[in-house]
């Protein structure tokens, strides 16, 4: 009988260290706060991984740059310092001008357009994150873009001298254009380089306005819905590959649900951020005919160098999106 019990016991046990053997944890590094809705939607994306795996995957969420920094997430899920990551996807605009194709100015201003936009972007940017050994989960848009100014603006000229933040390729040629002078800032530093003077103009969602408190150092938000970018959660291809196939099948249902749920999560966000700016004393402006003009032609024009630099995947792309 001891013998039994002693036997019956040493096998639970290994049995307990088997199951805990098994469990991994994935670090997620974000580059934004916990109180934007892309951030929200990964913290519920991960829950349900981990419940979906009874916690033999555990993703821990690392937000706010906190692990590492917007412009090195990428590559630290591309080099399997971590195996999964969130990132603009603009970001990767100078490995392939097919990544900024949600950011070029007044292509894609309706959320119907951003959603043929993906699926006509979704193949092309599957393959080149392959061949960088990543793999795509989801992607879920931010509100359309408006324009954030220290004082009104109703034409292009008026932008001509100001200090654009910009953190991507696009903005910069965008800001270059409009006659501004593109400074590098990223989310978490936008209030500071306002309130210093490093930065007095900047083309971002509601959200991350209304997150920034943008009240706090600037007055006016033109209302311009310039285009719909997107922010892209990848997934380090040989990190996924070592997962048995349940649960890489939960992950892939996680990544689904998060992508149906953050696309209705960015229209809801859409109508209340701007509220917020609103109901706080920001000046909510309808753009001038000729302030849109100018932007329609600025749009235009790096739509034109756009599909310059884009070859044939660009064009496969486009074809498609405007079929």
């Amino acid at each position: 009988m001891f013998v039994s019990r002693y036997f019956g016991g040493a096998i639970a046990a290994l049995a307990g260290l088997a199951v805990a053997a098994q469990a991994e944890t994935w670090d997620m590094p974000t580059p934004y706060p916990d109180a934007t809705f892309h951030t929200v939607n990964i913290h519920q994306f991960a829950d349900e991984v981990a419940a979906a795996t009874d916690g033999a995957l555990e993703i821990k969420v690392h937000s706010a740059g906190s692990l590492f920094k917007h412009p090195e997430i990428s590559k630290a899920v591309r080099s399997g310092q971590v195996p999964i990551g969130e990132f603009f996807l603009s970001l990767l605009a100078n490995d392939n001008p097919a990544f900024a194709a949600d950011g070029l100015p007044f292509l894609a201003t309706s959320y119907d357009d951003a959603e043929r936009l993906w699926a006509a972007q979704k193949d092309v940017i599957g393959g080149l994150l392959d061949a960088q050994g990543m793999m795509v989960l989801y992607a879920v848009p931010w509100p359309p873009q408006g324009l954030y100014t220290t004082d009104e603006v109703n034409s292009v000229a008026d932008l001509a001298g100001l200090k654009f933040r910009t953190n991507n390729a696009t903005l910069e040629e965008f800001a270059n254009l409009a006659g501004a002078a593109p400074t590098q800032i990223e989310v978490p530093d936008i209030p500071q380089a306002f309130s210093t003077g490093r930065v007095e103009a900047m083309i971002t969602s509601p959200s991350t306005g209304a997150n920034s408190k943008a009240w706090d150092f600037l007055t006016h938000y033109t209302d311009i819905q310039a285009w719909i970018p997107k922010n892209i959660i990848v997934v380090n291809k040989r990190a996924f590959r070592r997962l048995d196939d349940a649960t890489q099948a939960a992950v892939l249902e996680a990544a689904a649900a998060a992508e149906t749920r953050g696309w209705e999560m960015s229209k809801a966000e859409t109508s209340a951020k701007v509220a917020i700016l609103r109901e706080n004393g920001i000046t909510v402006v309808e753009p001038s005919e000729e302030l849109m003009t100018g932007l329609r032609e600025i749009g235009a024009q790096m739509l034109e160098n756009w599909k310059a630099k884009a070859g044939a995947e660009g064009e496969a792309l486009l074809n498609a999106y405007q079929d």
